[in-house]
């Protein structure tokens, strides 16, 4: 539990939600996720649906299932009484094609990630935690891989937990005011990604949404007419982002 001595550590703490893909991960190609999830569905369901001409980004796991295989006339009933099985075998083949030997490492960190999470964490004002469409297996698999995972050791809120982003902010603060023992208001979580639908839970949530042009799918200009808070074009300028933070 979070101890809380001082009136500033009170009200100017901010809590950073981080994305995972395009804001802090990319593959070293596009749709590289497919080689590993279609097979998946395909031993569960017997098809992964119109998941190959799916445009995927900002998406829960658990959306791209529903909405993939909901051309194949299964109900959302359906998918969810094999939402286990599903999960273990994903992450199992996610693990396993990880652990294959590649010219590119699966996940590789966009600029100045390591630096900013590094900032943030010496910083008595800011505390990281994940907000990820990723199943939290999956997510805590990716940050594992690439060395982060010492940055993210609060609660956050994954693609397992709903199929609608919206509703991850709002288990995020819940989870994460109970870890430190104090009400966490909205306006103090930040929600850092690289889609619209990033944006568009935080504001749902009446969290801050500071958008980062870094995905393959979202450049800043297409980002620009959602509103965040904060627009960037990625992390590579620590101090510059440290200040944006600063900011909220």
């Amino acid at each position: 539990m979070l101890q809380i001595t001082d009136f500033f550590l009170m009200t100017d703490l901010r809590i950073l939600l981080w994305d995972i893909d395009g804001t802090l991960v990319r593959s070293p190609r596009a749709g590289a996720f497919r080689d590993y999830t279609i097979p998946v569905m395909e031993s569960v369901f017997g098809t992964a649906g119109r998941l190959a001409e799916m445009s995927v980004s900002g998406m829960t796991d658990w959306q791209i299932v529903l909405e993939a295989l909901a051309s194949a006339g299964f109900t959302p009933e359906q998918v969810r009484g094999r939402v286990r099985e599903l999960r273990e075998r994903y992450v199992a083949e996610l693990e396993r094609v990880s652990a294959l030997p590649h010219e590119e490492p699966l996940f590789q960190l966009l600029p100045g990630v390591r630096e900013v999470l590094e900032a943030a964490e010496a910083h008595p004002r800011y505390r990281s935690a994940l907000l990820t469409g990723n199943v939290e297996p999956a997510a805590r698999l990716k940050m594992r891989l690439v060395g982060l995972s010492d940055f993210f050791r609060l609660p956050g809120a994954f693609g397992d937990d709903s199929h609608d982003r919206r509703d991850l902010p709002a288990l995020a603060r819940r989870r994460i005011s109970r870890r430190l023992g104090i009400e966490l208001l909205p306006t103090q979580l930040i929600v850092i990604g690289d889609t619209p639908n990033d944006i568009a839970c935080a504001r749902h949530f009446g969290a801050r949404a500071v958008g980062v042009g870094t995905g393959r799918v979202n450049s800043v200009e297409t980002l620009r007419p959602h509103n965040p808070d904060l627009l960037l074009p990625d992390l590579s300028d620590t101090e510059a982002v440290m200040r944006a933070f600063d900011s909220l």
